[in-house]
């Protein structure tokens, strides 16, 4: 798949990464305005670097749910929380359409793997909710539980879109888990937002980037290609 706008590819990487400097640089200097302003500009601007690099229009949408839980959960309260974690949650159920349409299914011997690898996924579901539940605020619970399902799902699926994607899906856990840690009241590590969002940013690059790099290697798309070749040159 070619990018729509090749000239933009650049421009728009260097200014998600300065955004994402800027912003996690804040969160260090507890320069609470900068991160405000920062915080729901990341996710449009990878939008934007995604779709130069003719990543497809779900991926976009996924992003954009990811824009939308960035901005409620700024918000603060039960309420926004629900809201900004339904967004997210949206977000998710994108990537899993992903994942399906242009992720390759375990083959051979790899499906071994892929089992044992969802195994230990459910392992990872299970234990984080126990530990959790008794410290999440009781109208929470069922709720992070719900979600915390739905993101390990995604997780795992994953897995079909190469080892980008994988890893992509590995951090959005961990900085989750982050998020549900301090609901729950349990001891940080310094600054701890800063590790939130270290980790969610570079889990969405690396799940958009992921998702592109599996489309440009998927089995159909060469063939396709060459049809398209093929089709131009006729007379």
């Amino acid at each position: 798949m070619t990018a729509r706008w090749p000239r933009a590819v650049s421009p728009l990487l260097w200014a998600f990464v300065l955004l994402s400097a800027v912003h996690l640089g804040a969160l260090l200097a507890g320069v609470l305005p900068v991160v405000q302003i920062t915080k729901p500009a990341l996710m449009p601007v990878l939008v934007g670097y995604a779709l130069a690099r003719g990543g497809p229009p779900l991926l976009a949408g996924a992003l954009l749910f990811g824009c939308g839980g960035d901005t409620f959960l700024q918000i603060g309260g039960d309420v926004a929380f629900l809201v900004g974690m339904g967004s997210f949650a949206a977000g998710h159920v994108c990537y899993l359409l992903l994942f399906a349409r242009y992720g390759a299914a375990p083959a051979g011997g790899r499906r071994g793997r892929t089992a044992a690898a969802g195994a230990a996924y459910a392992v990872l579901l299970a234990g984080t909710v126990v530990l959790l539940w008794p410290d999440l605020p009781a109208e929470l619970r069922i709720p992070v539980a719900g979600y915390s399902l739905l993101l390990t799902a995604m997780a795992f699926g994953a897995l079909r879109a190469g080892p980008w994607a994988a890893v992509g899906g590995l951090l959005f856990l961990l900085s989750d888990t982050l998020i549900a840690s301090r609901i729950a009241h349990w001891p940080q590590l310094p600054v701890p937002q800063f590790w939130i969002m270290l980790t969610y940013v570079a889990a969405q690059w690396a799940l958009a980037d992921g998702v592109r790099r599996s489309i440009a290697t998927a089995p159909w798309s060469t063939p396709r290609r060459e049809g398209e070749l093929r089709t131009a040159g006729a007379p």
